[in-house]
């Protein structure tokens, strides 16, 4: 009977394409080695014939000359000079000129330094592009294997809440309960929504972020109230699912051109992900607002797990959840930090991660605005 093994297949593939590799790195680093040895000896033979040739040509040169009569041998000499330039008479003496030798043994090895650099140079070449290769298609390998994971999270993040809600509902539905426990179940069927309400939003956002029709209707805001109304709007929710939030405002008013909507979405994304990382009972989270260097700086630490090392670099990147999807207890669709890094760019700021000893630190940096202290709230010039 025939059996699928989804995990073998990929491994196999994989080592294959590693041997495959290396045969051809090997190929072609003997290949280039076989070139310039081959061009060598074969310089090496063009310079001892040309010696051999000429030493003959100036010993028939040499019996010439000795038969030739005296009255002769200065035309004999211009012709010999005209045809046989490596060559020099003395007296009744031929020889080879040492000059056109050495002149000739330094062209020849000229061509060889030149073939020694272009061998090189070509192997350099053809690495350079066979890992360009091999680093696409692994990219391209590493996309798919997150998008097979983003369609297993959306599938369960899904069907969870929606099956919970027709569960509570079949049960008001079925049973008389008492009002308090239909509160609890409203209370529950609410936060369930809210949940789906969320993973809508999310979806939905990203979907126009990569389809380029994200409009932000920005305007200049101080970022104290708008994080403390974000806050207190999610702080119920959070604190129900065990977060222990501080908030700690800046000293003073931090003007900063953003869309109140888009910049919810990012904090949510953001204490989201410190709550879905703190493992445990207790979740401590702080939240902190302070002016530096001409920027506004959100700052969202946790002490969970923390970011593996490697990951900085990659948990921005869409659809990327550390892990395999099947044994991921934390729920999520991946998208959370991209959004929330593309969602920042687009307000003209930046987002950063940094792992700490116990837990991770989140700065979202926003350009202060000049000028914009003596109002509560205006629009951008």
């Amino acid at each position: 009977m025939f059996r699928y093994r989804p995990r073998f297949q990929p491994r196999l593939s994989r080592r294959w394409v590693w041997v495959t590799f290396a045969l051809v790195v090997g190929f072609l680093v003997a290949q280039v080695g076989w070139w310039i040895l081959f061009q060598r000896h074969y310089i090496q033979q063009t310079v001892a014939y040309a010696e051999t040739a000429w030493l003959q040509q100036a010993a028939l040169v040499q019996r010439l000359w000795a038969e030739t009569r005296p009255a002769e041998r200065p035309a004999l000499a211009e012709e010999l000079r005209r045809d046989f330039p490596q060559l020099e008479i003395q007296g009744d003496n031929v020889y080879v000129r040492p000059e056109p030798l050495l002149s000739y043994r330094e062209s020849q090895l000229r061509y060889l330094r030149m073939f020694a650099f272009e061998g090189p140079f070509f192997l350099v070449v053809m690495l350079a592009g066979l890992w360009i290769i091999a680093h696409s298609l692994a990219s391209e390998r590493e996309f798919k294997r997150r998008q097979q994971n983003f369609l297993m999270a959306a599938t369960h993040e899904f069907r969870t809440p929606i099956s919970t809600l027709r569960l509570l509902a079949q049960t008001l539905d079925l049973r008389e309960l008492p009002k308090e426990k239909q509160r609890d179940y409203l209370q529950h069927m609410n936060q369930e929504i809210s949940r789906l309400e969320s993973l809508s939003e999310r979806l939905l956002a990203t979907a126009r972020l990569e389809q380029g029709l994200h409009q932000a209707d920005r305007g200049v805001h101080d970022l104290n109230p708008v994080v403390a109304q974000a806050l207190s709007h999610q702080r119920a929710v959070l604190e129900a699912r065990g977060a222990s939030l501080t908030f700690e405002p800046a000293p003073q008013p931090l003007w900063v051109e953003l869309d109140p909507e888009a910049f919810g979405l990012v904090f949510s994304n953001l204490l989201e992900n410190a709550l879905k990382y703190s493992p445990g009972r207790e979740k401590p989270i702080w939240v902190r607002l302070k002016a530096q260097e001409g920027q506004a700086v959100l700052e969202v630490e946790d002490r969970g797990v923390g970011l593996r090392r490697g990951e900085l670099a990659r948990i921005f990147e869409p659809f990327y959840r550390s892990g395999e999807e099947a044994t991921r207890e934390t729920q999520g669709l991946g998208l959370g930090l991209y959004l929330v890094r593309s969602i920042t760019a687009l307000m003209g700021g930046s987002v950063e991660a940094e792992s700490l000893a116990q837990g991770s630190r989140f700065r979202v940096r926003l350009p202060l605005r000049s000028g914009a202290v003596s109002a509560p709230e205006r629009s951008p010039a």
